[in-house]
């Protein structure tokens, strides 16, 4: 079966660095003030309304002060799936960071060197895929010409997530909030001149209402959408967001040394770790900051979480992963059982932002304290990988180092084998999903223990909040961390 190659196609790697390096230049180069646009997402970010329930919004699920992903640390610790705007819904997945997923191109298949328009291709060969959003790559920017903008109009709607049942409702209480004249200023005065009826407010409130409009009000309800939806992209784009300030960012400025451990595990990181097959570290043209993915997909065997909420309620469902998102794609469904169990490469930057983990590998003792939850500045535990498995980042690299080499968990049941007890018993249970699983990258790395710790260390430097972020217009803290090299 097709495996991801280790050598990608040049076109593919230079088009991508490009993208890559406008994206991040302006990110970087950008004023300390957000431009309109940018402002109106933050606020749409983070407004609570915007669910059926007004109780959820973007932010609770993508936190900044722990990496833009959820900073509850008891939800972390088992199934690391987030509740709903409506009590006891679940998703299946863990929320994914939001912070530089704007630079993932445009979903598409990558056929190697029939992007060159080799005569020799061998058209029998499966595709690689590349970009999109979510785990499973289904924000494709197919739509708005962004996977980031994708992405956001699909939380409003989802049953398991803020619940809104129409399109409408989203608009309605835009328009109708705090900030509609800045919608109206953004996007032109006209922008929420819509009909409402009399019982909107009504409609709104049950899962399955659909606001009656006019084929003219309703063709203005879906502009105005597709217009929140780039809004809240424009402000994840912002340096608010994507915000190059780890000590990574600080080391290719020429303002800090990495101290002897993180060198090594930068070392091993590039070499006998393999990491960087996936987690591209190379800068792209006119030296933009690195990303650490490749935007591809790959089934590193990550086992079940057995506390993930959807498997309890579906004891035979097994994630698919992208396959479940391709299988329904025209052209594309043949090559879903290759991509079977494949999940969306993450970004490393802020992999560690606001752990407990942070704090045993930081120079000053406290880059692990990031504010969480109604919990000052302590620090959380936060879960790993699609499911929220992991719970630390030392034990996914020791699951990378020994994946094929500790025996299986076969005296614990699937629904018992969670990381806690693994590591106790010094097994790894089986993959969730057996088809596809990347043997050539992981599994038996060989690496000592001093070399998983600094391995670590190096990804605990790829946190944000090193140097100064960005100024916060808004006159309030979301995001805003105290630079540490003043």
């Amino acid at each position: 079966m097709s495996k991801k190659p280790k050598t990608k196609n040049t076109s593919l790697t230079y088009s991508l660095a490009l993208l890559i390096g406008m994206s991040a230049n302006t990110a970087v180069a950008g004023s300390n003030g957000l431009e309109p646009i940018e402002r109106l997402g933050k606020k749409i970010f983070f407004d609570e309304k915007l669910s059926i329930n007004r109780n959820q919004s973007c932010a609770t699920c993508h936190v900044p002060g722990v990496g833009w992903v959820g900073d509850d640390p008891e939800i972390n610790e088992h199934g690391a799936v987030y509740e709903g705007s409506i009590k006891g819904a679940f998703g299946d997945r863990k929320p994914p960071s939001s912070a530089y997923a704007t630079l993932a191109p445009i979903f598409y298949a990558d056929f190697g060197n029939r992007l060159v328009n080799d005569p020799e291709a061998d058209l029998s060969i499966d595709p690689l895929f590349v970009g999109g959003n979510f785990w499973d790559g289904r924000a494709t920017g197919w739509e708005l010409g962004n996977p980031a903008a994708d992405q956001a109009q699909g939380p409003f709607l989802n049953p398991v997530e803020q619940a809104l049942p129409d399109t409408a409702c989203v608009v309605y209480r835009v328009c109708n909030g705090k900030y509609g004249d800045l919608f109206d200023k953004v996007w032109s005065p006209n922008a929420c001149m819509i009909t409402w009826p009399n019982d909107i407010q009504g409609q709104c409130s049950k899962t399955d209402g659909v606001v009656d409009l006019s084929t003219e009000d309703r063709n203005k309800v879906e502009r105005a959408y597709d217009r929140i939806a780039l809004s809240i992209a424009a402000f994840e784009a912002s340096s608010d967001s994507n915000a190059f300030t780890s000590k990574i960012d600080a080391h290719r400025a020429g303002f800090y040394d990495f101290n002897e451990q993180e060198e090594l595990g930068r070392q091993i990181f590039r070499g006998k770790g393999m990491c960087s097959a996936c987690h591209v570290g190379t800068p792209g043209p006119g030296a933009a900051p690195p990303l650490f993915t490749d935007f591809t997909y790959d089934n590193l065997g990550v086992p079940r979480n057995p506390e993930n909420p959807f498997s309890i309620a579906n004891p035979e469902w097994a994630d698919p992963g992208l396959a479940g998102f391709i299988e329904n794609v025209a052209g594309y469904e043949e090559y879903a059982h290759a991509n079977l169990g494949k999940q969306k490469v993450p970004t490393l930057r802020n992999v560690g932002l606001g752990s407990c983990e942070a704090q045993e590998y930081s120079d000053d003792g406290d880059h692990g304290h990031q504010k969480g939850r109604g919990e000052g500045n302590k620090c959380i535990t936060k879960a790993y990988m699609h499911n929220g498995f992991f719970k630390s980042l030392k034990s996914v690299v020791n699951f990378y180092n020994t994946r094929d080499t500790k025996t299986r968990c076969e005296n614990l049941g699937i629904y018992d084998a969670t990381e806690k007890v693994a590591l106790a018993n010094n097994c790894w249970p089986a993959p969730e999903v057996a088809a596809n699983v990347n043997s050539d990258e992981l599994g038996d790395l060989k690496l000592t223990e001093a070399e998983e710790e600094a391995l670590v260390a190096f990804m605990m430097a790829m946190s944000d909040g090193y140097m100064e972020a960005s100024h916060d217009d808004d006159g309030d803290d979301n995001g805003k961390r105290k630079g540490k090299d003043d």
